[in-house]
Protein backbone atom coordinates (compact mmCIF):
# COMPACT_ATOMS: atom_id res chain seq x y z
CA UNK A 1 0.00 0.00 0.00
CA UNK A 2 2.80 2.38 0.91
CA UNK A 3 4.66 1.66 -2.31
CA UNK A 4 1.47 2.25 -4.29
CA UNK A 5 0.96 5.63 -2.62
CA UNK A 6 4.60 6.55 -3.09
CA UNK A 7 4.47 5.61 -6.76
CA UNK A 8 1.28 7.52 -7.46
CA UNK A 9 2.30 10.59 -5.48
CA UNK A 10 5.69 10.88 -7.18
CA UNK A 11 4.29 10.22 -10.62
CA UNK A 12 1.58 12.88 -10.23
CA UNK A 13 4.07 15.29 -8.70
CA UNK A 14 6.44 14.78 -11.63
CA UNK A 15 3.60 15.18 -14.12
CA UNK A 16 2.54 18.47 -12.53
CA UNK A 17 6.09 19.79 -12.67
CA UNK A 18 6.46 18.96 -16.34
CA UNK A 19 3.10 20.45 -17.27
CA UNK A 20 3.80 23.52 -15.15
CA UNK A 21 7.04 24.16 -17.01
CA UNK A 22 5.29 23.80 -20.33
CA UNK A 23 7.11 20.62 -21.31
CA UNK A 24 5.06 17.81 -22.81
CA UNK A 25 4.89 14.63 -20.79
CA UNK A 26 7.64 12.30 -22.08
CA UNK A 27 8.74 8.85 -21.12
CA UNK A 28 12.10 8.34 -19.43
CA UNK A 29 13.55 6.93 -22.65
CA UNK A 30 14.67 9.36 -25.29
CA UNK A 31 13.35 9.35 -28.84
CA UNK A 32 14.73 6.43 -30.83
CA UNK A 33 16.76 7.46 -33.86
CA UNK A 34 17.59 5.12 -36.69
CA UNK A 35 21.32 4.43 -37.10
CA UNK A 36 23.04 6.36 -39.83
CA UNK A 37 24.92 5.05 -42.83
CA UNK A 38 28.21 4.80 -40.92
CA UNK A 39 26.63 2.90 -38.01
CA UNK A 40 24.92 0.50 -40.39
CA UNK A 41 28.23 -0.13 -42.17
CA UNK A 42 29.97 -0.83 -38.86
CA UNK A 43 27.22 -3.25 -37.80
CA UNK A 44 27.18 -5.13 -41.10
CA UNK A 45 28.80 -8.57 -41.30
CA UNK A 46 32.35 -8.54 -42.58
CA UNK A 47 33.43 -11.76 -44.32
CA UNK A 48 37.11 -11.07 -43.56
CA UNK A 49 36.39 -11.29 -39.83
CA UNK A 50 34.31 -14.46 -40.05
CA UNK A 51 37.21 -16.77 -39.11
CA UNK A 52 37.75 -14.83 -35.86
CA UNK A 53 34.14 -15.25 -34.79
CA UNK A 54 33.75 -17.09 -31.50
CA UNK A 55 30.99 -19.60 -31.81
CA UNK A 56 28.38 -19.71 -29.12
CA UNK A 57 28.72 -23.38 -28.21
CA UNK A 58 32.48 -23.32 -27.88
CA UNK A 59 32.45 -20.06 -25.93
CA UNK A 60 29.82 -21.36 -23.50
CA UNK A 61 31.75 -24.62 -23.14
CA UNK A 62 34.95 -22.76 -22.27
CA UNK A 63 33.04 -20.59 -19.83
CA UNK A 64 31.55 -23.68 -18.15
CA UNK A 65 34.99 -25.31 -17.84
CA UNK A 66 36.30 -22.11 -16.28
CA UNK A 67 33.43 -22.10 -13.79
CA UNK A 68 34.19 -25.69 -12.78
CA UNK A 69 37.89 -24.93 -12.40
CA UNK A 70 37.08 -21.93 -10.21
CA UNK A 71 34.86 -24.08 -7.98
CA UNK A 72 37.60 -26.71 -7.73
CA UNK A 73 40.24 -24.15 -6.74
CA UNK A 74 38.00 -22.58 -4.10
CA UNK A 75 37.16 -26.02 -2.70
CA UNK A 76 40.86 -26.91 -2.58
CA UNK A 77 41.69 -23.70 -0.73
CA UNK A 78 38.90 -24.33 1.78
CA UNK A 79 40.19 -27.86 2.32
CA UNK A 80 43.75 -26.63 2.88
CA UNK A 81 42.54 -24.09 5.44
CA UNK A 82 40.55 -26.81 7.21
CA UNK A 83 43.52 -29.22 7.28
CA UNK A 84 45.86 -26.57 8.67
CA UNK A 85 43.35 -25.62 11.36
CA UNK A 86 42.85 -29.25 12.38
CA UNK A 87 46.58 -30.02 12.52
CA UNK A 88 47.23 -26.84 14.51
CA UNK A 89 44.48 -27.81 16.97
CA UNK A 90 45.90 -31.34 17.29
CA UNK A 91 49.38 -29.95 17.92
CA UNK A 92 48.00 -27.58 20.56
CA UNK A 93 46.18 -30.45 22.31
CA UNK A 94 49.34 -32.59 22.18
CA UNK A 95 51.37 -29.82 23.85
CA UNK A 96 48.80 -29.20 26.59
CA UNK A 97 48.42 -32.92 27.40
CA UNK A 98 52.17 -33.41 28.03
Amino acid sequence: MASFLKRTSFSTLGAHQQVAEGLPLQSKRQIHLEPGVREKALLAKDPALERFKSYRKSASHIRRVGDYLTIAVVAGCCYEIYVRAVTREEARKALTSK
